[in-house]
């Protein structure tokens, strides 16, 4: 079943996308450009370093892409509820319509989300239980691509071999230092707080609670099992298969949960 396409309209939303977008673009362009291409080039380091960085550019604009245009998990208007799962669904006050336990109304979006941790402008979309696995993707890819641009900018005047550069008329060259160090302040800002996320993000998985239930403290008088953590991730992923957790190129399909949880997902 294919994963159905949702467009938020919101200009804020389309800014903070627009900024991430460009600081993706920048470093792809100019640091290949200054420092990997050079570097090969000149056999200070391998295809593998060049290759490596490009994979995780791309994986990293898929999760983004995908993460900004996949359904959440809206609800439709006329609900179709099962006789035996309509003790586990209730009436959401502000849209009037039934929606299973543990939605959220997003007043952004102007609908209920299932299973919703939070409204994220920077991806313009709620993070819902259809969509959250590309979120983290995103977390951990970004984490990645700006830890890496950080190291080749440091190896690039402390490590590695000066360049012979030719082409000293070429913008790049001529401008480099000035972009890399805008480059360094980008990735700092960019990892200092997509680390801070991603923690939250997994400690609210192994706990089994949205970012939502953890402000309005609504998880703390429900008494329910303790699930494994290869049982919450795996709810998130749409899989047990651990590899198929870092693959932004799939489509997800919610797992069977065992009885003894039903009853709180």
């Amino acid at each position: 079943m294919g994963q159905r396409i949702h467009f938020v309209v919101d200009p804020q939303g389309w800014c903070c996308m627009g900024l991430i977008v460009f600081v993706w673009l920048y470093n792809t362009i100019f640091i290949p450009k200054v420092i990997l291409f050079p570097h090969y080039e000149e056999g200070n380091i391998s295809v593998v370093a060049v290759l490596c960085y490009y994979f995780c550019s791309l994986f990293c604009i898929a999760s983004l892409f995908r993460a900004s245009v996949a359904d959440p998990g809206k609800l439709p208007e006329n609900p179709k509820i099962p006789i035996t799962e309509r003790e586990r669904w209730e009436l959401c006050y502000k849209c009037n319509l039934m929606r299973p336990k543990r939605s959220h109304h997003c007043s952004r979006c102007g609908h209920c989300v299932r299973r919703m941790d939070h409204h994220c402008p920077w991806i313009n979309n709620c993070v819902g239980e259809d969509n959250h696995w590309l979120f983290l993707q995103l977390c951990f890819y970004t984490q990645i691509l700006s830890s890496y641009t950080l190291i080749l900018d440091f190896c690039h005047y402390y490590y590695f071999l000066p360049l012979k550069k030719e082409n000293w008329d070429v913008f790049v060259f001529r401008h480099e230092l000035a972009l890399l160090r805008i480059s360094a302040f980008m990735g700092l800002i960019i990892l200092g707080g997509i680390s801070r996320l991603f923690y939250t993000q997994l400690m609210g998985i192994f706990t089994d609670t949205t970012s939502i239930e953890k402000m309005s403290n609504c998880c703390e008088d429900i008494s329910r099992p303790r699930k494994p953590w290869q049982q919450t991730f795996s709810e998130v992923f749409g899989t047990h298969w651990k590899i198929l957790w870092f693959i932004p190129f799939r489509q997800r399909q919610p797992l069977r949960v065992p009885y003894q949880f039903a009853n709180h997902v």
